[in-house]
């Protein structure tokens, strides 16, 4: 359900559009295929997406702000259905955007298919983040965030471990197969340092630039993770939306 929500935020994402009606839409969309919101009232927050623009990292609030060519988006999903959680994000880029923030993007997902291969039975979560963090700091230089990290889930929406973006191999907890992990590499275009806004959730870039987030419900395999959420999908999507931008994605990944 989280995947199909993307596909529906997809078909919708265009200039002019305000990110308050993507989030209405989407928990309608939600609701009435038998799901539950997990964000809505989470600790407070009060949207069913979290929706971060350009420099906002994660925590975005959806809002009456209007979409514009150049902005990039990303979108933060949650479901409860069936007793246990997903959580999935993606982000997206609206008509003409720089060089610089698609290859951004390009590195932050394939960032994330190296630590899902890694998310494999006898390993550990340092396994995880040294794959995220060698190759985008370590071969592109960019911010790898470190205040905010990715997590266990299941039948609550964030359970032990948490799984950061940065750390060294054979660190942290031991991977069991079975054990199901949000892995969420959140990537700056400039420095790591971030800090939170007045309204206490959206996280955003000190310098000003681009963030990028995307995410994986992964289980624990034998041999390597397997995402359980589905980019394929949203990305069928992206690519029949003429007003994004889908050029970015050409996989360097090894998995």
């Amino acid at each position: 359900m989280v995947t199909a929500t993307h596909v529906e935020v997809a078909g919708l994402l265009k200039p002019g559009i305000t990110t308050l009606s993507l989030d209405k839409m989407a928990e309608q969309f939600i609701r009435d295929n038998g799901g539950v919101p997990s964000f809505k009232n989470y600790n407070g927050f009060p949207y069913s997406l979290c929706i971060s623009v350009n420099d906002q990292v994660v925590h975005g609030f959806p809002s009456d702000y209007e979409l514009k060519d150049g902005d990039i988006v990303s979108v933060d999903c949650g479901v409860y259905m069936n007793g246990f959680h997903g959580d999935h994000a993606y982000t997206f880029a609206i008509g003409e955007v720089a060089a610089e923030t698609l290859q951004l993007m390009r590195v932050t997902k394939d960032s994330l298919m190296r630590g899902v291969a890694q998310a494999k039975d006898g390993n550990r979560v340092g396994d995880i983040s040294y794959a995220i963090e060698q190759y985008t700091f370590g071969q592109f230089g960019y911010g790898v965030v470190r205040e905010l990290v990715g997590h266990g889930v299941g039948k609550k929406l964030h359970e032990d471990p948490q799984v950061p973006n940065y750390g060294r191999r054979g660190d942290g907890k031991r991977l069991k197969e079975g054990m199901v992990l949000a892995i969420e590499p959140m990537i700056n275009l400039g420095k790591r340092n971030i800090y939170t806004l007045d309204d206490g959730w959206t996280v955003v870039t000190e310098d000003g630039k681009p963030s990028v987030h995307y995410e994986h419900t992964t289980v624990v395999r034998r041999n390597g993770g397997e995402a359980l959420s589905d980019f394929a999908p949203i990305e069928a999507a992206e690519q029949k939306n003429k007003e994004l931008n889908s050029t970015y994605y050409t996989s360097e990944a090894t998995v």
